[in-house]
């Protein structure tokens, strides 16, 4: 056998490439990315359930619960636009640092409102800067997270970043509930929300990553209407990454049942706050499970089915468990819901790295960063009114059902999900991509 046939093999085929579970943990700039993401994503999970805790502690009301993911919702809707033109236009990295500390000001200001019990709608004014700061962060941060690491290291990337908040929902609830529990009110969840913030800004002005040349260009372009619709023209020509994200949008929008987890807690399994820890913690729990599983494969081959199983999944463990009445019962469907859901986010994300130039990433994660703001906290809002009127367990029991159907609905729309095969382009789809690219780069003015 000559030295050419050894190494690629007896039958003259080159062996498979190894695979690198931990290959963007290597990088110094994505390591520290990563861990800011993750303490920074403790803090605001242990907020989200003093917050969710104090509200319904205070007034007794699924639809005070559901207000907070509407009054969130609603600065993402508007400004998530601009911000993905900002995320284009200047320094990722800078936007990043501002709105995080931003949201390092308001988490001091919601200490203050609790600790002199002040008026529901202040807590809602601070909630309402929160969701303006995300409009502008969530857009820079997605993109951001390209200029970290290698293309080759975009899957690998996607699935590590992805697991920080999912590690951060596993730790933040069971330590926001163990803290409630222990100092008996939320104001201590709320300062340590503001120290993981410090930490998040500190790590991310260590980042040594240098302005992409495609921003550079555009620093000195006008913004118009058209400039910031422009992540919309480009979603049209991608129905790839169109059908993802409306499946997560719908999927999550109807089967959302965490806006009422409180209310599960409370007065149906009835395990205090304590449990209502654990209980917010199953599901990242399960999703972290999922990540090292995919770390650890090789790369989607059956990328568009795995997705739509999944999803569909999602909503049958929703279903389960809105009418389970056993806390373990619960803890197990969480645990799997928030599994199958993090193999959703996993691939979207990848898609729209890999499928979106780095020109174009502020504006498409900007229309992404709508669609999911507006799963997570209009389905927030759904949720809570309508257990309000029809009570949470059928709340969650109909949401459930809606998301299998939502899946179907996916499935036959966009056949190309059905066909989808590997997260990165091949054959065809490279050429098309291309030319795609091509007449994006072209819209851009040139420098002057």
């Amino acid at each position: 056998m000559t030295d050419k046939q050894s190494i690629q093999g007896g039958n003259g085929v080159p062996p498979p490439a190894k695979i690198d579970p931990y290959g963007a943990l290597r990088i110094r700039d994505f390591r520290l990315l990563f861990l800011g993401s993750l303490i920074a994503s403790i803090g605001q999970r242990m907020l989200s359930v003093a917050i969710g805790w104090e509200l319904y502690v205070r007034t007794h009301s699924a639809l005070i619960l559901g207000g907070v993911g509407l009054v969130q919702v609603l600065p993402v809707i508007f400004l998530s636009l601009p911000g993905g033109q900002l995320a284009d236009t200047y320094n990722r990295k800078r936007i990043i640092l501002v709105t995080e500390a931003a949201l390092v000001l308001i988490s001091l200001a919601l200490a203050a409102l609790s600790y002199t019990q002040a008026p529901i709608w202040m807590v809602y004014f601070c909630l309402l800067l929160v969701g303006c700061a995300s409009a502008f962060n969530s857009p820079a941060s997605e993109a951001f997270l390209s200029e970290t690491v290698p293309e080759s290291s975009f899957e690998n990337a996607a699935t590590w970043f992805s697991s920080s908040w999912q590690l951060a929902s596993v730790l933040g609830p069971a330590l926001g509930g163990f803290a409630i529990a222990l100092f008996h009110g939320t104001i201590q969840v709320y300062l340590f929300n503001t120290l993981t913030g410090l930490l998040f800004v500190i790590l991310l002005w260590q980042i040594r990553t240098l302005v992409p040349t495609s921003i550079k260009k555009t620093s000195s372009k006008k913004t118009t209407l058209q400039d910031l619709g422009e992540g919309f023209a480009f979603l049209r020509h991608a129905p790839i990454i169109l059908a993802a994200i409306t499946l997560d949008l719908f999927a999550v929008l109807l089967g959302g049942a965490t806006t009422l987890m409180p209310i599960f807690a409370q007065d149906i399994l009835k395990v205090g706050p304590t449990g209502l820890g654990w209980l917010e913690a199953a599901p990242s729990l399960g999703a972290i499970c999922v990540t090292l599983f995919i770390a650890h494969r090789p790369p989607f081959q059956r990328a568009g089915r795995t997705l739509l199983l999944a999803v569909a999944g999602f909503g049958l463990a929703t279903i389960v468990f809105g009418v389970s009445q056993s806390f373990w019962l619960s803890l197990v469907m969480l645990f799997c819901l928030g599994g199958l859901d993090n193999i959703s986010v996993i691939i979207r994300s990848t898609l729209m790295l890999t499928r979106t130039p780095n020109h174009m990433r502020g504006r498409v994660s900007a229309v992404n960063s709508i669609f999911v703001a507006s799963s997570n906290q209009l389905g927030g809002f759904e949720s809570g009114v309508t257990a309000q009127f029809l009570g949470p367990v059928l709340s969650v029991v109909i949401g459930g059902i809606g998301t299998v159907l939502v899946v179907l609905a996916v499935a036959g729309i966009w056949p190309e999900m059905r066909r989808l095969g590997t997260l990165r382009e091949t054959g065809d789809e490279a050429v098309a991509l291309t030319a795609q690219n091509e007449i994006a780069e072209a819209s851009e003015l040139p420098v002057q």
